[in-house]
């Protein structure tokens, strides 16, 4: 079975919405001292904002920020519209939880499919006015290049466990993971969006105090 991928090339699904989409791809120097990390921009010694895709690169470049400025706590999120590598994306995430930050999603920001995920990594998680939290299923090919998505397996199968368990290490019960899990694979296919209710972002318990 192929990698599956669970938000990828969000900027074209999106491309309504955004006008570009940066990848995490590069660093690049700011006067004596590096401040930007690809889609990672540091704003003072405790605050990050994060703009753009996530990429093959992301969890590296994050690697480097903290290393550099080991007070991060907070990551302001703009628009991050999916990532290109749901691996690196869980990885990274997991790496900004264990750091205890909290992430904040921008007014007038956007989260959607793998951007969402990154966003449940804070250990706080909060919101402004006017946002977007958009989910969707997962799609993939089969070991006979058919394609399939998430909802062709049943409940309680093994595909299905990556994103529940990451869901628990982040502080969900494991009730709350499943339903929240479930309820995204099923809230839209592969190649479409559900944008999120104040009522569902409450019912899943996506922020946290």
């Amino acid at each position: 079975m192929k990698h599956f991928l669970k938000s990828t090339t969000f900027c074209i699904l999106l491309s309504f919405i955004l006008f570009s989409c940066k990848n995490d791809d590069d660093s690049n120097a700011s006067s004596n001292q590096i401040k930007t990390y690809g889609i990672f921009t540091v704003i003072n010694d405790t605050t990050v904002k994060m703009n753009g895709e996530i990429g093959n690169n992301s969890k590296i470049n994050f690697d480097k920020l903290i290393s550099n400025f080991p007070a991060i706590n907070r990551i302001n999120i703009q628009e991050v519209p999916g990532s290109m590598n749901d691996q690196v994306n869980l990885e990274l995430s997991k790496t900004v939880h264990s750091k205890n930050i909290h992430t904040h999603l921008e007014n007038n920001g956007l989260i959607a499919s793998g951007g969402v995920d990154f966003f449940l990594s804070g250990t706080k998680r909060t919101k402004g006015t006017n946002t977007k939290i958009g989910v969707h299923s997962w799609g993939g090919e089969d070991a006979n290049g058919n394609k399939v998505t998430a909802t062709d397996f049943p409940v309680g199968h093994e595909y299905h466990l990556p994103y529940i368990q990451y869901y628990q290490i982040v502080g969900f019960t494991k009730e709350d993971a499943e339903a929240f899990y479930y309820f995204t694979i099923n809230a839209a296919s592969f190649e479409s969006v559900h944008w999120m209710t104040d009522a569902e972002i409450s019912q899943y318990k996506l922020l946290k105090e």
